[in-house]
């Protein structure tokens, strides 16, 4: 079983940068897919980003493509979330997500493992 911890997260200005990493511990980290996910206040949890096990393949929102990418180390157990080109409307808790299959996915409900998440506020 995997657990992770998301980090990096804070306050930026509209049209600033933050990267986001999920360390992993517990389990062979390379055995997981990892998603990114967030939710605003009042809002359902949105997916963000995938990344396969290999790094081969990504996975974006339309809300976030162009200007969100995501990269992993596997010899590091992290995966990370470059973010740039913030808007206010990217404010959000920011989740690391994990799944135990070789096929990305943008739904969290096959997302088996997440961390506690982080706080991105994107003032204007």
């Amino acid at each position: 079983q995997v657990q992770l911890k998301e980090s990096g997260g804070g306050l930026v200005q509209a049209g600033g940068s933050l990267r986001l990493s999920c360390a992993a511990s517990g389990s062979t980290f390379s055995t997981y897919v990892m998603g990114w996910f967030r939710q605003a206040p009042g809002k359902e949890r949105e997916f963000v980003a995938a990344i396969t096990r290999s790094g081969a393949r990504t996975y974006f929102s339309d809300s976030v493509k162009g200007r969100f990418t995501i990269s992993r180390d596997n010899a590091k157990s992290t995966v990370y979330l470059q973010m740039n080109s913030l808007k206010p409307e990217d404010t959000a808790v920011y989740y690391c997500a994990a799944r135990l299959s070789p096929y990305g996915s943008s739904h969290y409900s096959e997302y088996g493992y997440w961390g506690q998440g982080t706080q991105v506020t994107v003032s204007s």
